[in-house]
Parts: C-alpha cells; structure tokens; sequence
C-alpha cells in the first residue's frame, strides 16, 4: 500500500503545518473537522492515539447493532474527557460509508463523531483495522466461535451440524464445538456422539445449562476474548450466555456493571424461548446479534438462530480444507499427493482421497452447490470488478483516497451532456416534423391526380 505521507530522512525533526490552498480552506471551513487519517484508507489503520481526537470525537467498540442504530462503548476520548471511558453512544451511520459499501459490523472498533456527551449520541465516521470477520452472522474482530448443538430438542441433524462446522472452518478462527441438554439422554447416546464426532475430526464438549454443569472447560477458553455463539434456533444459545455471565462476580464498582444496569435493553439478560412443539424446532426469539460484556475482560455475541448457513467464503478449491478428514488423508499419503493440482476429490484419476467416509455425500452436495454459485456469479458479475477506492496524488505529492461512487447513481450528470441531449431531442423533433410535412405533400399530390 503506498505512503499516506512523504517520508523524510530527518525522523526526529518537528511537522510543519503548511497552509492549505484557498479551495481546500473554504472546503474544511464548510465541514465539521475528521480525523485526519483518510477515511478510505482508515480500515487498513489502528485507531488514533487519545491526544489526537476532539472534543467531539471518541473511538470506541460496536457493542450492539439494531435496526439503523448502533451502540458504541467508549474506549477512548479526547484529554480531559477520561470519564466518559466505559459508558455507551447511541450512534448513526455515516452516510458515505454506506456509499463505498464499507459495512460496519458488530465487533468493529470505530470512529465516532459529533459526539453530543450530555444525550450520549453521535455518528460512526470510521471503521479501523479488522483482524477477522465472521460472514454468519456478521460479527468483526472475533477471536473465537463456539459452535452449539443440543443433544435433544432439537436433535442434532448431521448435514446441517456439518454446514455449521464447515462454515467455522472456513473462517480460520478457532473454535469448538459444544453440547448442549445433556440431561435429556442417556449415557450410550452421549458416548455415540462423542465417538461419532472423534471420527469426523472433532473433541466436543457437553454440559447442560439447564443443571449448571460442565461449564469449567469452556470458561476457561473464554476467559478475555471474544467469542461469537452460532448455532440452530432452540439449541440454548441464549441460555448458555445467561448461564455463563451469572457464574460470574461482576461488583458493582465495575464498569461493566454500570453499562449493563443502564441499558439492559441491548447489555441485560438474554430472552429464551421454547421449542416448537409442532416441528420439535427452535422458534426465534434473539433478532439482532450484540456483544454481552463479561467480568474480566471480553464480550460474549448472542445471535439469531439459522439453520443453513450460506457458505458465501468458502470456493470449491478451499471447501476440502474444511473438513478434517480430507485432510488427513492427504497428510498421511505424503508424500504423494494427488495429481491434478486443481483437484476437488471426485474420483479423479490419481486423487488420493477416497469415498469411504461418513461425510463424503455431503462434500458432494455442498461442492455440488457452491460450483453452481460460483457459476452465476461469474456470470453476472464477471471477473473483474472496480475497487470501492481509487487514489489521487495531491498536494507536495501526497497519496490521497477517495471513495469510488456507483456510475449513474452518486455521480451528477454533466452540463454539456444535458445540452447535447436537448439539441439531439430538438433535432429529432425537427426531423419527424420534415417528415410529416413531406407525407402531406405526397398524399395533396396523389389526391390531386385522381
């Protein structure tokens, strides 16, 4: 990526603030002051030092997102604005953010201005450096998912707990799966399962919320990190998260507390609701994902239930990374491998995988589905497509980004092609009346004949 500003052999000597030239004067005099990062750029970017926001400026985490609104919890605010560290801003979207199609997602850390402290509102003007994002649901800056599944009410379906697993794959974040409604079957059940996931690639854990047992394990692996909880609708995913934040301490002293007592709407206890006695299925009750702080450090995201994953990352060239047990066979073939570089495990002449395992049919289902995706997708949008940023050299040669608008939908068209357009419909106006008037002339000359 090119430099944002010209580098100077003299680190340690001071920057000088140069005039700006009269247009670019009267254009900052028009507008409210940004950080002075690029905004194109600023994805790519940590977050500013405290010393160089405004009054009016404060960076902080995407906690919650509803409808047009999001709730930002306040990481970082100008000097002498300390205290508003830890509380919350209801926040808007910047309008040209939406234009570049740059999606602020739950997890992002931000750039928030027009900051009004006294009502706790602003807007979303920045989205800094991601260090992963999860498309299902959009979660950004995860650093691990936990796949649940329940024993019973509803019991696990195989395709759609692969799809899960394949999709959690696909993301490179760690993960681990987990069992829920331990309490509803038997030991041989439990040790079915267990048995049948080692053969697949995976160690799951199992506990049950409902009884408060076999929590251990998996707190310890949450402890300070944020953990995004996917799964089907009815699984528990909601009553796992209240189970997990009420085993621990929060005091009253901790900032936390404060958050979650005054906007118990977005940072309070999770709703739960019951399996559908009709379909054995889980009913929606959690319509909007938000990250839930938790004592210690960390955030844990309750999120809609799904039960097909859309498998939008993953191509028919990295779908066989996904599972574990194409890649374990080509590990233990090493060092042959299969033929064809571009193989993708059909029974291809000198593939090295064979069909002889569990999940193989729904490889050949979900590579079946994703090959036809790919398809239509090449056909309608082709294969090569314009940035959302292009770049413009500007003053003592800085590299300045500016946001690559939608033709014929942002961009105002010319004078000169109005006028031209006007002079063509004249034109053609004149020239359909040249043509009646020689019509009637024609028709005069034969009547006059007859």
């Amino acid at each position: 990526m090119p430099p944002l500003l010209p580098s100077t052999a003299a680190a340690g000597l001071p920057r000088l603030r140069l005039p700006l030239p009269l247009p670019l004067l009267r254009r900052a005099s028009h507008h409210s002051p940004h950080h002075p990062r690029l905004l194109p750029l600023a994805a790519a970017l940590p977050p500013p030092p405290p010393d160089e926001l405004l009054p009016t400026q404060a960076t902080g985490l995407v906690a919650a997102s509803q409808a047009n609104f999001m709730r930002v919890i306040v990481e970082s605010a100008a000097p002498g604005l300390d205290h508003h560290r830890g509380s919350d801003l209801l926040c808007v979207v910047r309008a040209l953010l939406k234009k570049i199609r740059r999606r602020v997602l739950v997890g992002d850390r931000v750039l928030v201005g027009a900051v009004d402290w006294a009502d706790r509102r602003g807007m979303i003007e920045d989205v800094f450096e991601r260090r992963s994002e999860v498309a299902d649901p959009p979660v950004a800056n995860v650093d691990r998912l936990v796949v649940l599944f329940s024993l019973d009410q509803p019991r696990p379906e195989p395709a759609t707990l692969t799809r899960f697993l394949v999709e959690a794959e696909s993301t490179g974040i760690p993960f681990v799966l987990v069992f829920n409604k331990v309490e509803l079957v038997d030991e041989q059940t439990k040790a079915y399962w267990r048995d049948r996931l080692n053969s697949w690639g995976y160690d799951p854990l199992f506990l049950s919320v409902d009884q408060q047992s076999g929590f251990a394990a998996l707190e310890e692996m949450l402890e300070g990190q944020t953990t995004v909880v996917v799964g089907p609708s009815g699984v528990g995913k909601s009553s796992l998260i209240n189970a997990l934040r009420g085993n621990q301490d929060i005091s009253e002293e901790d900032p936390i507390h404060k958050l979650v007592e005054q906007n118990s709407k977005w940072f309070g206890e999770q709703r739960v609701g019951t399996v559908s006695k009709k379909s054995g299925k889980g009913k929606h009750t959690t319509r909007h994902v938000s990250l839930l702080p938790i004592a210690g450090g960390g955030f844990l995201a309750d999120t809609p239930g799904f039960n097909q994953p859309s498998l939008m990352k993953v191509t028919k060239k990295s779908l066989a990374e996904t599972f574990p047990e194409i890649r374990k066979m080509l590990k233990e073939s090493e060092p042959s491998k299969c033929l064809f570089n571009d193989c993708v495990h059909l029974g291809e002449r000198g593939c090295v995988v064979k069909g002889d395992w569990e999940r193989y049919p729904y490889y050949l289902q979900m590579l079946d589905e994703i090959k036809i995706r790919e398809s239509i997708q090449l056909r309608t949008f082709g294969t090569k497509r314009e940035g959302d940023v292009r770049y413009k050299t500007g003053i003592m040669g800085v590299k300045q980004a500016e946001p690559r608008l939608e033709l014929k939908k942002h961009r105002r068209v010319s004078r000169k092609k109005i006028n031209q357009s006007i002079l063509d419909d004249i034109d053609d106006d004149i020239d359909d009346r040249d043509d009646d008037y020689l019509f009637d002339v024609k028709q005069r000359s034969s009547s006059r004949k007859r």
